[in-house]
């Protein structure tokens, strides 16, 4: 599961990283949600095409948006086969840019919040899917995403079982052309010697908390307890 993650980096360094065109306002967000407008990259007639979707991908046939909170997040192991995901998986594949993502791990004193990201905070991207959605009633026109996630790798496995797939920069095309690959291969934990976690504040819990601060490790009572510090 990831129902969080933070992107931050500047648009021009995005376009020069994921060799794109396009120069939507992106401000930097240390606190992601579902359903929020979330910059992705699909193909476009011209190439790679950079634009936000919504996080929570709404099937091209459902009734209305609210499935789209429950569709956040796609299987690796299922997301050939299952009906909300499987259109999309044949046609309609994307990256989900990101800086890191957050997962809570259980402690005797409760949740407690890490932020996992590539080492050294680099940009990245998530396999992803995106759909579009029409509103029979206003005919707006709506498109949505959804991040896949598979088994965690050593690095994540102590805090959490899951992972979202983060795919290599040279896997970035053979995923977005589906025709070029059946991407099921691709769908696998990223190497945990390329990657870092570390505690932050639980106010990432609370959505309204969007800033730096979220980002800052910090010092938990099991640290301490390791280390003989003071309870």
């Amino acid at each position: 599961m990831c129902g969080r993650y933070l992107i931050t980096t500047p648009v021009e360094a995005i376009r020069q990283i994921f060799k794109v065109d396009q120069r939507p306002n992106l401000a930097p967000r240390y606190n992601v949600a579902p359903t929020q407008a979330v910059p992705i990259i699909r193909r476009g007639e011209g190439g790679r095409e950079l634009i936000t979707a919504r996080w929570g991908l709404v099937p091209f046939w459902a009734k209305d948006l609210k499935i789209g909170a429950r569709l956040i997040n796609a299987r690796a192991e299922t997301v050939a086969a299952k009906p909300a995901f499987r259109d999309a998986f044949r046609r309609r594949r994307c990256l989900v840019l990101a800086d890191g993502f957050y997962e809570w791990q259980k402690t005797d004193d409760g949740k407690q919040p890490h932020l996992i990201r590539v080492t050294g905070g680099a940009p990245f991207a998530f396999a992803g899917l995106w759909e579009n959605w029409t509103d029979k009633g206003s005919g707006e026109r709506i498109d949505s995403c959804t991040i896949i996630v598979t088994e965690a790798n050593a690095l994540v496995a102590p805090i959490h079982d899951r992972m979202p797939v983060i795919l290599p920069p040279e896997s970035y095309d053979l995923w977005l052309d589906p025709s070029s690959a059946d991407g099921t291969t691709l769908l696998k934990p990223f190497p945990t010697a390329a990657m870092e976690a570390f505690p932050v504040s639980t106010r990432v819990g609370n959505v309204k908390n969007d800033d730096p601060g979220l980002i800052e490790p910090v010092v938990t009572q099991s640290a301490l307890d390791l280390a003989g510090g003071p309870n």
